[in-house]
């Protein structure tokens, strides 16, 4: 029996790194235009080369990212049309048991703890955070992008308002991903000091008896009903 379980593909791990990336660019490029006044932005501007190539560098990755927002959320739907795919990412009943479950092992008021299917209740938060977020980070951007184009078929008042969403989402979506993120990637003792999942796109069996049984145990059903036929 191998000692892994194929957890993500080639497509998932590929996105991944394209948006890993993208969202870097974005925060080095973006954060200096929000912070103009502080002496590190300045010095951030200067070492990419002045503010025209920082912003001409900022707004095509928001392309870059809004396309590879387009891309991911039809592919998900065909995905599941073809039934490729389930509606495992979905908020469920479960989700929230769950976390009662977790809160009261972690508190010592009961030895059991949730059992969790392919996805757990953090992982489903942290990915809707990013889709939400990104499609208003999206839709604020392109309206920053050709502003006199939207006020000929918007109120003006829509300019400064995408300003502040857009600004104020950049950086709450920033703060989620080195808190929230980064302590579920690299700081967790379960998986410090780094999870290579996301880019072997395996996971060991003994982790995912312990983070995801109810998979598990679908996966090793699911392989011996095919031995079985």
């Amino acid at each position: 029996m191998k000692a892994y379980v194929v957890r993500f593909s080639k497509q998932q791990r590929t996105e991944h790194v394209l948006v890993m990336s993208t969202f870097l660019v974005l925060a080095v490029t973006g954060f200096p235009q929000k912070f103009f006044e502080a002496g590190w932005s300045q010095a951030v501007v200067n070492g990419i080369g002045g503010l025209d190539r920082v912003r001409w560098l900022h707004r095509a990755a928001g392309v870059l990212f809004s396309l590879l927002c387009g891309f991911h959320i039809a592919s998900a739907i065909f995905s599941v049309l073809l039934g490729k795919a389930s509606f495992a990412l979905i908020p469920s009943k479960k989700d929230f048991s769950d976390a009662i479950t977790t809160l009261r092992y972690y508190l010592g008021l009961s030895n059991d703890q949730a059992r969790f299917d392919r996805y757990d209740y953090r992982q489903k938060f942290e990915y809707w955070g990013l889709v939400l977020g990104g499609l208003l980070m999206v839709a604020t951007g392109y309206v920053l992008l050709a502003p006199i184009l939207v006020t000929k078929l918007f109120p003006g008042e829509v300019i400064p308002a995408a300003k502040v969403a857009h600004s104020n989402e950049g950086l709450m979506a920033f703060l989620v991903v080195i808190t929230w993120h980064i302590y579920n990637a690299h700081l967790n003792p379960d998986v410090f000091p780094f999870d290579t999942a996301i880019f072997t796109g395996k996971v060991s069996r003994h982790r995912m008896e312990h983070e995801h049984p109810l998979e598990l145990d679908r996966l090793d059903a699911t392989k011996g009903d095919k031995k079985g036929e």
